[in-house]
């Protein structure tokens, strides 16, 4: 399995508990928008550890890049990951990963979820091809919302946000089942790119084939 042990040269934080990663490209290093690596830190202990991270960068760019969520009630890599610095080394594989972009669409994104459809859009936009694809983007509290300025600067109207955990002027209230896709979504017949936790992964593909769905993608 090759790998490369790359240089971090940034980290910034995004929102209270996610920091974007910039580090050094491989020479030639390329990946699909919405595609993924495996990930380990390049410190003894740690070396072997790997974890799924998704590429936020655009191939363009003269750096990778990624926005990961840190969770520090646990001593895990994503903790760890939130003690590096500037100078900091990873170990990255090669890119894989099923969410693609296959046309326009709805792109449904659950917390960090978001992560793939982040270097898909800014292609799109990148590439003036934003069209009419909509972002329905469901978190806990307006305080866990990811690049939320950078994502309606991007969609518009057509960049959704539903509160699950608290009531917010200008935020839907609901979590995104049956009920309220039917309410957000006038046509079925486009394509569907849902990422977020398992139950909701899990849980949303069977209803939005009954409201009529046919091309439902998701992370394997």
């Amino acid at each position: 399995m090759e790998q490369h042990i790359v240089e971090i040269i940034d980290i910034t934080p995004v929102t209270h508990d996610v920091k974007r990663f910039q580090f050094r490209k491989p020479q030639g290093y390329t990946f699909i928008p919405g595609q993924a690596t495996d990930v380990a830190i390049n410190l003894p202990g740690w070396d072997d550890q790997l974890r799924p991270f998704t590429f936020t960068a655009l191939n363009d760019w003269d750096h990778l890049e990624f926005t990961i969520k840190i969770y520090d009630d646990h001593e895990g890599v994503t903790h760890q990951l939130g003690q590096l610095k500037s100078g900091d080394q990873l170990i990255i594989h090669e890119p894989w990963g099923a969410i693609q972009y296959q046309g326009e669409g709805v792109f449904i994104a659950g917390g960090a979820g978001i992560t793939p459809f982040i270097a898909i859009l800014r292609q799109l936009q990148q590439d003036g091809k934003v069209g009419d694809n909509k972002l329905i983007f469901s978190n806990k509290t307006r305080e866990d919302i990811i690049l939320e300025e950078e994502l309606r600067g991007i969609l518009g109207a057509n960049f959704i946000n539903t509160l699950t955990s608290e009531a917010q002027p200008g935020y839907d209230h609901h979590r995104v089942d049956e009920v309220y896709l039917r309410d957000k979504v006038k046509n079925f017949k486009q394509h569907f790119y849902i990422c977020g936790p398992d139950a909701m992964v899990a849980a949303l593909p069977p209803i939005i084939r009954k409201l009529g769905g046919e091309s439902v993608v998701v992370e394997l």
